[in-house]
């Protein structure tokens, strides 16, 4: 099966295995959050998936 581009390029394997992306929902509308909020969104986020989903969205060789 072929390894799905688009969102594989939106995910960061980390050195442990880990899969990391962006949160959503800090395109706009962002000057009325506070710091505190703003700062929590430029971090990333582990994500959850099982390994069926891993099979599905990457190639073998990635994961």
């Amino acid at each position: 099966m072929k390894t799905n581009k688009s969102f594989s390029k939106r995910i960061k394997v980390t050195k442990n295995g880990k899969l990391m992306a962006r949160k959503a929902g800090h395109n706009h509308f962002n000057a009325k959050e506070s710091g505190r909020t703003q700062m929590a969104k430029r971090r990333s986020s582990p994500i959850v998936m099982t390994q069926r989903d891993k099979r599905r969205y990457f190639a073998q060789s990635s994961i």
